[in-house]
């Protein structure tokens, strides 16, 4: 939902696509994802990892394609919106950790 606030390229119309959208994103990256890093390797390598930004936002688009209430206004705009996703994603990561540190074995 924030994102789509701070940025205009994507649209959702309801809390519940937004959640769905993230059940849905979430899918993808655990079982389209890795096939397609895997088939991607040789670009991957020869952009030093950058082509990880292309796959991420491929899975972002596909989403939003298959979702009624999540549009995203092409390529670029998934492009865009699958960083500032994944940003929020590492930034709600470090708030869990710190708010709940591991505990050792």
């Amino acid at each position: 939902m924030a994102l789509a606030h701070l940025y205009s390229g994507v649209e959702i119309t309801s809390f519940g696509a937004a959640m769905l959208a993230a059940f849905v994103i979430g899918l993808f990256n655990l079982i389209v994802r890795p096939a397609l890093v895997v088939l991607t390797l040789p670009v991957t390598f020869f952009t030093l990892g950058l082509f990880l930004f292309v796959i991420n936002a491929l899975m972002f688009w596909a989403a939003a394609g298959l979702l009624e209430g999540f549009q995203v206004h092409g390529f670029g705009s998934a492009l865009l919106g699958s960083l500032v996703y994944s940003a929020f994603g590492v930034v709600i990561d470090s708030a869990l950790e710190r708010l709940f540190p591991p505990q050792a074995l």
